[in-house]
């Protein structure tokens, strides 16, 4: 039996109730079609750096080349904790031998381009990525990554996979 290549998925986008308001993002394709064929690898990085659902939502502050990630309205510190977090979750991926990474678009953690980045009074004033997906990109460089923006579009996605 042929071992199916694994793919590293924003929980989200799996349908688990992992966001901020105790929703989920589903994606159909994700789901119905692509979960067929490969083995899925579910992470959440709000979720297992010890963030509740639900919680308050979170945003990137500051440095846009390094933000810091804080609450909206609390103006609670995730910073530390996130990446601590993504220090320990990426050596445990390099054992995942993942094939691509599909990242939930413009989140604050797992967005891999135009995530908005706000000055200290809460005002977007530039884009980056998420904390985890800049983080994972920089660590694999050699493994695609997309979103499900990215991947709503069929060309693409064919290219893509």
């Amino acid at each position: 039996m042929k071992t199916k290549p694994k793919v590293g998925i924003s929980a989200c986008l799996l349908g688990e109730n992992v966001r901020y308001d105790g929703g989920n993002q589903s994606n159909h394709y994700i789901i119905n079609e692509l979960s067929e064929f490969v083995e899925c690898v579910p992470v959440c990085p709000e979720v297992e750096c010890g963030m509740t659902v639900p919680r308050e939502p979170i945003e990137l502050v500051g440095n846009p080349d390094s933000p810091d990630l804080l609450a909206v309205n609390s103006r609670t510190d995730y910073t530390e904790k996130m990446r601590k977090w993504i220090e320990k979750k990426l050596l445990l991926l390099e054992n995942e031998n993942l094939t691509v990474y599909i990242f939930k678009a413009k989140s604050p953690s797992c967005g891999i381009r135009e995530v908005p980045v706000h000055t200290k009074e809460g005002i977007p004033s530039a884009q980056g990525a998420g904390m985890f997906a800049k983080a994972f990109m920089e660590k694999f460089p050699s493994v695609p990554v997309a979103d499900e923006e990215t991947l709503n579009n069929p060309a693409v996605r064919k290219h893509f996979l």
